[in-house]
């Protein structure tokens, strides 16, 4: 079909649209993270990105707006917020994995990506949901899904007998969330100057260790 002049108009209006939509959370990822949430303004965030405020309120309405943006996007589900997170493909690859330690290691591997691009933005979030209901319940979205993914992980362990003896799956849940939290990853990568590999190390024999009673293959004596 042969596309109308309106057609590529409207096409040209939308691609710049998202390039304006991707130099705006780029800006305002930086900015957030290197100057905080709070002092941080709309219209610093338009300078950086090169556009007027106008266009910011336009496009993401508000300052959460912008920050929730900015973690979908380094997240990498901004295409995906309407799909159940227990849908989504990532998810869906580590569930799907039959043996039980290798499904951990997948599960911490898409935990290092995430945190890698997201951990600070995540960080943010958290610190200042303390004191912005909006923020918190932002962050209490994300944590939601996040405590979905692993008891559906926790679940999947224990329908097939790889669940350690004797702990609850409330407690492999909570356990798991610690050592795969943006607190332990900025811990230990941002503070400590670990590598994203020693971090994944590490978390895969904790998590052997609480959830199978082991340690993973790759370490074990």
């Amino acid at each position: 079909m042969v596309q109308t002049h309106r057609q590529a108009r409207l096409d040209g209006r939308s691609e710049r649209s998202r390039a304006t939509r991707a130099r705006v959370v780029t800006a305002a990822s930086e900015l957030f993270v290197r100057e905080g949430y709070s002092a941080t303004s709309i219209e610093a965030l338009a300078r950086a990105a090169g556009v007027g405020a106008q266009t910011v309120y336009y496009g993401f309405g508000t300052k959460k707006g912008v920050l929730a943006a900015c973690l979908s996007a380094a997240i990498g589900d901004e295409g995906l917020r309407a799909v159940p997170v227990l849908e989504r493909p990532t998810v869906r690859a580590v569930l799907a994995e039959p043996d039980p330690d290798l499904r951990i290691f997948r599960q911490v591997r898409a935990t290092a990506d995430v945190l890698g691009s997201a951990a600070g933005l995540l960080n943010i979030a958290r610190a200042a949901a303390a004191v912005d209901p909006e923020l918190a319940a932002l962050w209490e979205d994300f944590d939601a899904e996040r405590r979905a993914v692993l008891r559906a992980l926790v679940g999947s362990l224990a329908r097939d007998g790889a669940l350690r003896a004797g702990v609850a799956p409330i407690a492999a849940t909570d356990a798991a969330a610690v050592v795969l939290g943006p607190e332990t990853w900025s811990a230990l990568v941002t503070q400590r100057g670990w590598r994203a590999l020693e971090w994944a190390r590490w978390a895969h024999r904790q998590l052997a260790a609480e959830l199978l009673g082991r340690l993973p293959d790759d370490v074990r004596p």
